[in-house]
């Protein structure tokens, strides 16, 4: 099998070494946010991967612990990847690229909207803003067509990583 690694490999691999979260998400219609503040985990899986393990505090106290993991899949031009979470049972496969400045990785998917309990698409959108930071945002699309913010988080590399 051939795993040379490619550019798109070795972005991912900006992507490596240990941050702080602080985000927010959508509470239900007439309720405000939800704050939360987590630690991530990312490591190489070789060249050609990167797996990531989140830890945190759903708004009720329960543990929250997150399972990300993204490739380059060359025959396809894509990346492509899977999130899982604790706190939900739905598998979030993606599919996605680069914009042109190659600072925002957009990964498409599909999952639950939780307002109507159809199933929706969503954009996880990961914006490298430095080195040391990133954000990624979670937004969905409404049946109407437009796109709602659902989810953002702010990373910050910790220091020594």
């Amino acid at each position: 099998m051939e795993n040379e690694p490619r550019p798109e490999h070795r972005w991912l691999q900006q992507l490596v070494g240990s941050w702080q979260c602080r985000g927010e998400g959508a509470g239900p219609p007439g309720e405000p946010p939800w704050t939360f503040e987590a630690q991530e985990t990312v490591l190489a899986l070789g060249d050609c991967w990167i797996v990531g393990e989140g830890r945190g505090l759903m708004p009720d106290g329960s543990p929250a612990l997150t399972q990300l993991t993204l490739g380059f899949d060359p025959a396809r031009e894509r990346f492509v990847g899977c999130f899982v979470g604790s706190m939900m049972t739905n598998l979030w496969v993606y599919e996605g690229s680069l914009d042109e400045t190659r600072r925002v990785l957009t990964l498409r998917t599909e999952g639950p909207d939780m307002a109507t309990g159809r199933t929706a698409a969503f954009e996880d959108i990961h914006e490298l803003v430095d080195d040391d930071n990133r954000v990624l945002r979670s937004v969905m699309q409404r049946p109407d067509g437009s796109w709602v913010e659902v989810m953002r988080a702010h990373y910050r590399r910790r220091a020594g990583s």
